[in-house]
C-alpha cells in the first residue's frame, strides 16, 4: 500500500510541478557552490494530504504542501533505543552524503524534556541519555551534520518548572547531560553542535548567556534560536548577535549582567557593543535560526480572551518563513534552517479553557508531532516570501 502511495505521489509531483512551477526539492545552493541542506522524507500524512487535495481538484493547495515538504528541514530523533537511533541517524546522514547535502538533526531525548508536558518523554536518566548520545555519535560517524541539540533544554530547566529539589539535583544533571552531548558530538569530523536559547520573546540575553556557558557552549560551534517559534528573522538575528557578543564579553572576563539585551534601543545596544566587544566574528560563537513558521511573525492573542493564550501553540494564520540556506550574509549566522517540521502540531492547545477543542480553531488539535492538515494549509498559503509563483 505504501509503495503504491509513493508511486502515485511521484506521478502527481510531476504534474503539479508542471502546473504551478513548484521549485525543485533541493535548495538551489549546490550547483558547484558547496553542499546543500538535506530534504528528508516527509511525514506520511503530508503525502496523504497532497493526494487528497489533488483528488478534490485543489491542485494549487496540493502543490503548496508538496513544495513545503520538499524544502530542506531538520530530522527529529527522540525516544528510540540506542540501537534504533544509531541505525536511523546513520541512514539519514549517509543519504544526505550521497546527495552532497548536510543533514540537520534535532536531538530531543533529554530526561524531563518539555517539563513533562505536551512533548514529554526522553531518556529516563543521565546514564541512559549518555548511552543514547553515544549511539547518535556512532550513527553520524564521519558524515556531515548540523545538530540542534535538545530544544528547550537550557531555556526550560527543571528548576524553571518546579521539577527540581532544593539542592538543584535535576538541573545539575541537565547541565551534565548537555555537556556530555557537546563533548561526544562536536569533535566528530563533520559535525557542528548548536545549543538552545529559546527565542527572543523569552529569556533576556543576560539570562540565557550564563546557561549557555554552563551548558558547554565554549566547546560547541554555537547556539540556535527560535526553534519551533514564530519570531521574525530580524528579531532572531539581532538576538543572536547580542548573545554572541555577550558570550565574547563574558569570555574576556566581563559580567553578562552588563550586556545589552534584546529590549534595549538598538542604537544604544550597538554603541555598547562597539565600546566593549572587539573580538572578530571568526573568534565569536556563531548561531543558526529557525524560520520554518515565522513568515508572519508572532501571533497576538485577543486581549483578555484567555487566561493562558499559549501564543506558541498552533497559533492561527501563521505562514512559512524564508527558505533555509547556508549563506546568510551574516558572519555570525551559519545558517537559516527549518528546525521545526512545518505542518506538525505543537500539541493540544486549550488556551486556559476546559477544551477539548482549541478555541481559536474550533477543532481538537492533534497531539504534538502529529500532522495537522489545517495548520499545514495555513502555513503554505500564507508563506512569506510566497511558496509558489504568482502567490
Amino acid at each position: 500500500m505504501r509503495r503504491r502511495t509513493f508511486i502515485r505521489l511521484a506521478a502527481l509531483s510531476v504534474g503539479l510541478a508542471a502546473l504551478v512551477a513548484v521549485p525543485p526539492a533541493q535548495a538551489a545552493q549546490s550547483a558547484g557552490r558547496g553542499p546543500s541542506l538535506y530534504v528528508p522524507d516527509a511525514n506520511p500524512a503530508a503525502y496523504e494530504q497532497v493526494l487528497g487535495l489533488a483528488r478534490a481538484g485543489e491542485f494549487r493547495d496540493a502543490a503548496g504542501i508538496l513544495a513545503m515538504v520538499n524544502t530542506p528541514q531538520a530530522v527529529w530523533f527522540g525516544d528510540q533505543t540506542p540501537a534504533e537511533v544509531e541505525k536511523d541517524v546513520r541512514a539519514v546522514v549517509r543519504d544526505a552524503g550521497r546527495k552532497d547535502a548536510i543533514a540537520v538533526l534535532a536531538l530531543y531525548d533529554i530526561p524531563g524534556r518539555d517539563c513533562s508536558n505536551y512533548s514529554a518523554g526522553g531518556a529516563a536518566n543521565t546514564a541512559e541519555y549518555q548511552a543514547w548520545i553515544d549511539a547518535v555519535a556512532r550513527g553520524i560517524g564521519r558524515g556531515d551534520a548540523i545538530v540542534t541539540l535538545e530544544p528547550d533544554s537550557l531555556a526550560l530547566l527543571p528548576s524553571d518548572c518546579g521539577q527540581d529539589d532544593a539542592q538543584g539535583t535535576r538541573t545539575a544533571a541537565r547541565y551534565t547531560e548537555v555537556n556530555y552531548a557537546v563533548d561526544a558530538l562536536e569533535p566528530l569530523r563533520g559535525t557542528k553542535v548548536y545549543l538552545d536559547t529559546g527565542h527572543p520573546g523569552w529569556h533576556s540575553v543576560n539570562s540565557i548567556v550564563p546557561r549557555l556557558v554552563q551548558g558547554g557552549v565554549a566547546r560547541a560551534s554555537g547556539f540556535y534560536t527560535n526553534a519551533s517559534n514564530y519570531h521574525t528573522d530580524d528579531a532572531d538575528s539581532w538576538y543572536g548577535k547580542l548573545i554572541s557578543s555577550c558570550l565574547a564579553y563574558a569570555d574576556s572576563g566581563g559580567d553578562a549582567a552588563l550586556c545589552p539585551n534584546q529590549w534595549w534601543p538598538r542604537a544604544d545596544a550597538q554603541a555598547w557593543l562597539d565600546a566593549n566587544v572587539s573580538a572578530p566574528p571568526s573568534r565569536m560563537k556563531h548561531f543558526v535560526t529557525d524560520s520554518s513558521r515565522n513568515g508572519r511573525g508572532t501571533w497576538t492573542p485577543p486581549p483578555g480572551k484567555y487566561t493562558d493564550a499559549q501564543d506558541w501553540c498552533n497559533p492561527p494564520d501563521r505562514g512559512l518563513g524564508a527558505r533555509p540556506t547556508l549563506r546568510t550574509g551574516d558572519p555570525l549566522q551559519d545558517a537559516r534552517l527549518w528546525i521545526k517540521t512545518p505542518g506538525e502540531s505543537d500539541g493540544l492547545c486549550l488556551r486556559g479553557t476546559a477544551g477539548p477543542e482549541d478555541p481559536e480553531r474550533g477543532t481538537v488539535d492533534p497531539k504534538a508531532g502529529d500532522w495537522f492538515p489545517q495548520q499545514a494549509l495555513e502555513l503554505a498559503r500564507l508563506a512569506e516570501p510566497p511558496l509558489l509563483p504568482g502567490t
